[in-house]
């Protein structure tokens, strides 16, 4: 009787424990907000220029924010020979495409995609960034950069600037425009510059 009940005992601990294990696997991702703007595809003659101005390279690690259909980090993986590259987009159906043009390439190992708010992405071990954003998104991670990534880290956008911090360069690309910049150290003039220019000054 003692034996039976034991068993028993043994098996509702079992069945608990599978429970809690298919809840927990289970449980609901954290619902993401909705984009903040409408996927326009970065041409890639300015994918090229953006990737050729941040001279990107082997060893480096690079960030897409908000990377649409992959390309960026695609292309600075097949023809830049980058170490790492992570596309990070909040919205499904954006990296869902991107992982369908990752699989016709051979670079699936070095590139990943990451369903995620660019705003609470760690950038920490990013050595380039790159951005096609609006100007308004652009200040609003400034002050997140300045404070998260290294500073030499490069960044790149398209389009648009960053206010009153100027860019290293500025180029044209047929009718389009690429700004570069690099994460200064705090307490440098460029740094309060990037300061005074995320605070609207």
């Amino acid at each position: 009787m003692l034996r039976a009940t034991a068993s028993a005992l043994l098996l509702l601990v079992f069945a608990l424990s599978a429970c809690a294990q298919t809840a927990t696997q289970q449980a609901p991702q954290k619902e993401l907000r909705a984009p903040d703007v409408v996927f326009v595809p970065t041409p890639p003659d300015v994918v090229d220029a953006m990737l050729k101005v941040a001279k990107v390279g082997k060893g480096d690690v690079l960030y897409d924010l908000g990377s649409g259909d992959g390309r960026i980090p695609i292309t600075a993986a097949q023809k830049y020979g980058i170490a790492r590259g992570i596309g990070i987009d909040i919205n499904p159906e954006r990296i869902k495409e991107a992982n369908e043009n990752l699989r016709k390439t051979r670079v699936g190992d070095r590139v990943r995609f990451v369903n995620a708010d660019l705003f609470e992405s760690d950038l920490s071990d990013a050595t380039v960034i790159t951005l096609y954003l609006l100007p308004a998104l652009n200040l609003k991670l400034l002050p997140k950069l300045l404070k998260e990534v290294k500073p030499g880290t490069r960044v790149v956008s398209h389009a648009f600037d960053m206010g009153s911090w100027r860019p290293e360069q500025a180029l044209k690309v047929g009718t389009r425009s690429v700004y570069f910049w690099t994460i200064p150290a705090p307490g440098t003039p460029s740094y309060e510059a990037a300061l005074a220019a995320a605070a609207g000054n």
